[in-house]
C-alpha cells in the first residue's frame, strides 16, 4: 500500500475478528518504532505489547469498553520520564515522542491490513497497576491491534484551509 493510501484508509476500529495477528506482522510494526523521530534521538519510550486473551478483566480496568479486549493485542506506549528529568533545562518531549511512536504503529498496522484505535481516555493508575510499570514509565497512549470486523468509521475532517496558515 502506498503511503497516501495508508493515510487515507486509516480509521479507528472498534470491532475485531478473533483472527490472530501473525508474529511477522507484529514484528514488522514494532520495527517501525525504532525509526520514529524523537527529540534529540533520545528514544525515551517503551512499547508494552499485551495479548488480550485471558487478561480481559484486568485490561478492562484500564479501559472498560468491551471492544478494547476484543482485538488480539493491546499496545501501550509509555514515556520514560526519567530520561528528560535528568536533562535539566531541556523541555520534556517524552509525551510528544510517544505520540509520534504511536502514529508509526497505527500507520504500519494500517499498511498491513490491521486495525487500530488510538485510546487516550484510559485510567493511568489502573494501567500502571495492571501492566506493573516501573515508576519511570508513564503510560501515554494505548491502541488495540487486530483484524477489523467492520470497516473504519470515516469521520468528517476539517479542510486544509481551516487548519493550515501560511506565514509570509
Amino acid at each position: 500500500m502506498q503511503f497516501f493510501d495508508v493515510v487515507n484508509s486509516r480509521g479507528s476500529i472498534r470491532s475485531y475478528k478473533p483472527d490472530p495477528v501473525e508474529p511477522e506482522k507484529l514484528n514488522k510494526i514494532l520495527e517501525t518504532v525504532v525509526k520514529a523521530p524523537t527529540a534529540r534521538n533520545m528514544q525515551a519510550f517503551k512499547v508494552i505489547v499485551v495479548k488480550t486473551a485471558g487478561h480481559e478483566k484486568e485490561l478492562n480496568k484500564i479501559y472498560p469498553p468491551g471492544w478494547f479486549v476484543e482485538a488480539p493485542y493491546v499496545l501501550c506506549v509509555c514515556a520514560m520520564k526519567d530520561v528528560y528529568e535528568a536533562r535539566k533545562g531541556h523541555r520534556d518531549f517524552s509525551e510528544i515522542d510517544a505520540a509520534i511512536v504511536m502514529d508509526h504503529i497505527v500507520l504500519a498496522a494500517t499498511a498491513l491490513g490491521l486495525g487500530t484505535c488510538w485510546i487516550g481516555a484510559f485510567d493511568p493508575d489502573a494501567a500502571r497497576e495492571v501492566l506493573k510499570l516501573d515508576s519511570n514509565l508513564e503510560p501515554i497512549i494505548f491502541t488495540t491491534l487486530g483484524y477489523p470486523k467492520e470497516p473504519a468509521i470515516k469521520r468528517q475532517k476539517k479542510s486544509v484551509d481551516e487548519l493550515v496558515v501560511y506565514w509570509n
